[in-house]
């Protein structure tokens, strides 16, 4: 089995510049992410985009789609910014029935300190391999199904619907 990671950007792979101290895009920290983990099972790694998820669009949300339905691999974790993984969960969850997908994000940065991001992706890989197929959003140490997640802007948690 080989574990397909999509890129998409988001909270999780943004830099902070510490000149104008501002939060942005370079590259994905995926690379590095999941060096840290020792995952010893064969990682694909695909950046489709490095978007904050307010700004994507119905054309990168295809463009997800497009990459897991090209994709070998039968499990597919999605790193996608949190403001609008449920939306484009809904684009796969209503046309993608035979692969496991699994979209994961950070509410901080992965090289800000305390961020969620290594367990969130950690996690999110490991049940990956063990969900039957269908697409989920894995958050918070919970995994809920496409149709049924929010995230509680609140209290800074995804939660079921």
């Amino acid at each position: 089995m080989t574990l397909r990671i999509i890129a998409t950007g988001g909270t999780f792979d943004k830099h902070y510049n510490e000149l104008n101290g501002v939060l942005g895009f370079a590259e994905s920290h995926l690379p590095e992410v999941i060096a840290r983990t020792r995952m010893t099972i064969p990682v694909a790694l695909e950046v489709v985009s490095l978007l904050d998820s307010l700004d994507m669009q119905d054309a990168d949300r295809r463009k997800v789609l497009d990459a897991c339905r090209a994709a070998s691999e039968q499990a597919i974790v999605i790193v996608h910014g949190t403001d609008t993984m449920r939306e484009t969960a809904e684009v796969l969850g209503a046309a993608l029935s035979d692969k496991t997908i699994v979209f994961t994000g950070a509410m901080i940065p992965y090289e800000i300190a305390n961020s969620d991001a290594l367990f969130n992706f950690g996690f999110a890989c490991g049940v990956a391999q063990v969900l039957p197929a269908g697409v989920y959003v894995a958050m918070n140490g919970k995994i809920f199904n496409w149709d049924n997640v929010a995230k509680n802007r609140a209290q800074g948690v995804f939660q079921s619907t």
